[in-house]
């Protein structure tokens, strides 16, 4: 089947739908501050089936590699493998001493193996947020700091370019990644938006080396040129886009996840599941190395 238009993939509302990952022919994602682990079916829609559910927030994960069913976590304040199966083990705490309350945000695996997490302020306070890098058999490196809420990072095929959000301010800056040691430098402005587009939340980066980016508070999804400027918008039903990926069997279905979350009353919309099919399709998901 082909979706022209945004498509509602399912009945369930979710309060914070992030972390859109396509993982061995099927979408998984988070219902982030519920901490749920959930999954659903590509080809057509389905109802969500829920893998876990912890009881901290849970904001993104990657699958571990040769590890079938095993998951890399930023949850809580921290990070922590999710086995197939047993209790979750903690693998590094980073923000529990905060000065003020921190949770873990956005997370994604790049092609490397390496781990990179967002923490943030639970009062989004500015400066409260730092990027964290985590590689195997080191310990977690902050990477980037002074940040509000760090959303991505989303990386090109290579490794070799960062897209970093920082969703409060509105902007997005690239970076430049050393493939071997995952140090980056030359930060540079790559889109600024201004508070009637909406602001920058999870994105990703299709086969073109083109960012799609979902805008929370804007009701759309866009995709920039690798020069920053603009390729194409989808308007959507939901007012909160907050997570994307793409993936089906193609890797040309987008899917969106929405928020529910600070909507009184909440739009009909609002924290569903959309998808829509477009003409590039994205890359395969990056899996983070055992730690």
């Amino acid at each position: 089947m082909e979706l022209t238009e945004p498509t509602v993939w399912n009945a369930e509302r979710l309060e914070l739908g992030e972390g859109l990952r396509w993982v061995d022919g099927r979408l998984v994602l988070v219902d982030l501050l519920a901490g749920r682990l959930l999954e659903t079916d590509g080809d057509r829609p389905a109802p969500l089936r829920e893998l876990r559910r912890l009881d901290v927030p849970l904001g993104a994960v990657a699958p571990v590699a040769d590890q079938p069913g095993e998951w890399l976590a930023a949850a809580g304040t921290g990070i922590a493998v999710l086995p197939a199966a047993g209790d979750p083990r903690p693998v590094a705490e980073l923000v529990a001493d905060a000065p003020e309350p921190t949770r873990m945000n956005d997370a994604v695996a790049d092609g490397h193996g390496r781990f990179w997490a967002g923490s943030m302020a639970y009062a989004q306070t500015p400066g409260g947020g730092t990027l964290f890098r985590l590689a195997p058999g080191a310990a977690p490196v902050p990477v980037v700091t002074g940040m509000a809420i760090p959303n991505g990072p989303a990386f090109d095929a290579a490794g070799t370019t960062m897209y970093l959000a920082d969703t409060p301010r509105g902007e997005i800056d690239r970076f430049t990644v050393d493939a071997a040691t995952g140090d980056v430098h030359g930060r540079t402005p790559f889109v600024r938006l201004s508070p009637g587009e909406g602001s920058p939340d999870g994105m990703t980066v299709d086969a073109a080396d083109h960012l799609w980016v979902a805008l929370w508070g804007g009701s759309a999804v866009r995709r920039y040129r690798p020069d920053g400027t603009l390729d194409r918008e989808v308007r959507l039903p939901a007012v909160q886009p907050a997570g994307i990926c793409l993936g089906g069997a193609d890797l040309r279905r987008l899917f969106i996840g929405t928020a529910s979350v600070g909507r009184t009353p909440a739009g009909p919309m609002d924290g569903a599941l959309l998808a829509v099919d477009v003409p590039v399709p994205g890359l395969p998901v990056s899996h983070a190395h055992a730690v």
